[in-house]
């Protein structure tokens, strides 16, 4: 776990742009299982979340289209929220960051950290427009 102060600047920076912020499984459950599309981001502290993950997030959400829903975890903070989002993920291993786009409670789209390293952010928001495009 990390120290609240050292991540809240991380975490406003997906709030402050519409993301709700999930510190529970309960959570969690709620938001994927409902009606609609519901795009989550695991968050993190890495640099690869801080230059390409959040901004990429930021960037796909002001979409014309857009999810119905738009949650956040946090990995490394609240461990049981982190391994629901990450079950409902599966087959995909878990990574962080990573962002997955649901529809009805199904997984319809997936970007792992290994697409995130290294990759622009702006590739990586243009990935996300065209499924919440498709999907939204």
């Amino acid at each position: 776990m990390y120290p609240e102060y050292l991540v809240e600047p991380m975490r406003a920076e997906l709030t402050n742009v519409g993301f709700e912020e999930m510190k529970t499984a309960e959570d969690v459950d709620n938001a994927i299982s409902s009606e609609g599309t519901v795009f989550v981001v695991v968050n993190s502290v890495c640099g690869c979340a801080a230059s390409n993950a959040r901004p990429a997030a930021k960037l796909a959400a002001a979409n014309e289209k857009h999810p119905d829903k738009m949650i956040t975890v946090f990995a490394g903070m609240e461990k049981e929220a982190v391994d629901r989002a990450r079950s409902y993920m599966m087959p995909f291993p878990p990574s962080s960051p990573a962002m997955a786009l649901f529809k009805d409670g199904k997984l319809v789209h997936m970007i792992e950290r290994h697409q995130i390293e290294g990759r622009a952010a702006q590739m990586i928001a243009d990935n996300l427009k065209g499924a919440f495009d498709q999907y939204c």
